[in-house]
C-alpha cells in the first residue's frame, strides 16, 4: 500500500465499510467475491487497511479505529490514545496554545492535542505517512486545527510556536528496535536541542533509557496504562525542575514526582514480612521504589529486586500489594505438591530475579487444575537465594 488515495475516493470509503469486520480467515473468499466489482488492487488495499484498523482498536478504541487510516508502522509506533490525551492535556493546563508535532506519524499525539484545543504543525518526512495523518484530522473533524507538512523535520523553523513535541523513530526496517539514542532518527542530540529551543520541549524517548543518558535540564516521565509501561518522555522549559523524576499511572493519573533534593536513597534490605508491594513498572523505571518503600513504612526483599516487603497492609496507588502464606526455596516438586494439597486451580506466575520462565513454572507444578483455589507464585531472590513466594492479592 503505497497511496492512500484510491480508499479516500467514495468508492474506496464504502468499500471499507463492507469490509470492516471481515473475518481475517475469510479474506481469500470475500477478495475473491469483491474482485467482481472492483480493482483487485483496491480490495487488496482495502482488507489490508481493514486488517491495520483492527489491530490499532487497543491503541485507539473502536470508535477512532474505524475512521482512521493506518499504516503498517503507524499502528506499531503510534501513541496509545490514552497517554496522549494525558500529555495533550498537561500542555493545554500548563497554557499552550500551539505545538509543533516533529515525526508525526499517522498523527495520534496531534489528534490529542487538537481535541484540547492546541493547534499543531505536524512534520513528518514520509508521504505516506503524511498522507494517513491528514486523511486522520479529516476524518475526525480535527483538520481545522491539524497543518500536516510533508519535510524533514531538521529543516523545519519551530519559532512562534508555545511548545515543541519530538518523537524520533526508535526502529529502523533493516535493524529493528534501535538501543542507541544517537542512532534515533533524528538523533537524540538534535532532538534535545530542538526541544530546549522552545518555550516547552518534550522529547518521547525509549523507556528503558539509561538514566545518565537523560540531560541534565529535563524532568524525566514514564506513563504506564493499566499497568504496562508505555512510554518515557523529557519535558524541558517551563513549569519543569531540572533533573526530577516522576512516574505516571494511568487510567488512575496517579503521579509519583522526586526532584533531585528530595529523592531517597535505596531502601534497606528487610526479612520478608506478611506483605508484598510490587511496584509499578513505571515507579521502577523513573527510579522511585525507595519513595514507595517510605509510603509503605516497607523495605527491599533483597537489594537487587524491585520488591518491597512490610508486615502492614497499605493502599497505595503506586503498587499492588499481595498478602504472602508461603515462603519456599526454589523447588518445583514441593510446589508442586503443596499446590495439590491446597487444591488450586488457577495459578498466577510472577518474576523478578529469576532466570526461570512462568510458562514453564505453570507447565510443571500445575500441569492439571486441582480445584478452584487461587495462588500468586512469585520466583525472585531473597537476600540472594532463590525463593517462592505464595501469596493472593490483597482486596
Amino acid at each position: 500500500m503505497n497511496d492512500l488515495a484510491p480508499l479516500l475516493t467514495p468508492e474506496g470509503r464504502a468499500l471499507l465499510d463492507e469490509v470492516r469486520d471481515t473475518d481475517p480467515a475469510h479474506e481469500l473468499a470475500v477478495a475473491t467475491r469483491l474482485r467482481r466489482e472492483h480493482p483487485a488492487g483496491l480490495v487488496s488495499a482495502a482488507l489490508g487497511q481493514a486488517r491495520l484498523r483492527q489491530r490499532a482498536v487497543a491503541k485507539f478504541g473502536a470508535e477512532d479505529a474505524r475512521r482512521m487510516f493506518f499504516t503498517p508502522n503507524g499502528v506499531e509506533q503510534s501513541t496509545r490514545a490514552s497517554v496522549a490525551a494525558y500529555r495533550a492535556e498537561r500542555l493545554r493546563a500548563i497554557g499552550v496554545r500551539s505545538v509543533a508535532d516533529l515525526c508525526c506519524g499517522i498523527g495520534g499525539d496531534a489528534i490529542a492535542f487538537a481535541r484540547a484545543g492546541i493547534r499543531v504543525l505536524a512534520v513528518d518526512r514520509d508521504p505516506l505517512t503524511c498522507e494517513a495523518a491528514r486523511a486522520n484530522a479529516d476524518a475526525l473533524g480535527l483538520a481545522g486545527l491539524i497543518e500536516v507538512r510533508e519535510a524533514d523535520v531538521t529543516e523545519v523553523d519551530t519559532a512562534g510556536y508555545d511548545a515543541v513535541f519530538v518523537d524520533p523513530a526508535r526502529r529502523s526496517s533493516k535493524r529493528g528496535r534501535i538501543f542507541d539514542p544517537e542512532a534515533y532518527s533524528p538523533p537524540l542530540s538534535w532532538a534535545v536541542s530542538a526541544a530546549l529551543g522552545a518555550p516547552v520541549g518534550l522529547l518521547k524517548i525509549a523507556p528503558g533509557i539509561p538514566h545518565e543518558a537523560i540531560p541534565e535540564a529535563a524532568t524525566a516521565e514514564w506513563v504506564s496504562d493499566g499497568g504496562d509501561v508505555k512510554e518515557a518522555v523529557l519535558w524541558f522549559g517551563r513549569d519543569v525542575t531540572p533533573g526530577a523524576r516522576r512516574a505516571t499511572l494511568l487510567p488512575a493519573g496517579a503521579t509519583l514526582h522526586a526532584t533531585p533534593s528530595t529523592m531517597l536513597p535505596d531502601p534497606e534490605v528487610r526479612p520478608v514480612g506478611r506483605y508484598l508491594y510490587e511496584p509499578d513498572g513505571a515507579v521502577i523505571r523513573a527510579h522511585l521504589v525507595a519513595e514507595v518503600a517510605e509510603e509503605v513504612n516497607g523495605g527491599l526483599i533483597d537489594p537487587t529486586i524491585a520488591y518491597v516487603t512490610a508486615d502492614e497492609a497499605h493502599r497505595t496507588p503506586y503498587a499492588t500489594a499481595y498478602e504472602i502464606t508461603d515462603r519456599l526455596p526454589f523447588n518445583v516438586k514441593k510446589l508442586k505438591a503443596l499446590l495439590r494439597e491446597r487444591e488450586v486451580g488457577v495459578l498466577t506466575v510472577k518474576k523478578r530475579g529469576s532466570a526461570v520462565e512462568p510458562e514453564e513454572l505453570r507447565r510443571k507444578a500445575l500441569p492439571k487444575p486441582h480445584g478452584t483455589a487461587s495462588v500468586t507464585v512469585f520466583l525472585t531472590r531473597v537476600t540472594g537465594a532463590p525463593t517462592m513466594l505464595l501469596g493472593h492479592p490483597v482486596r
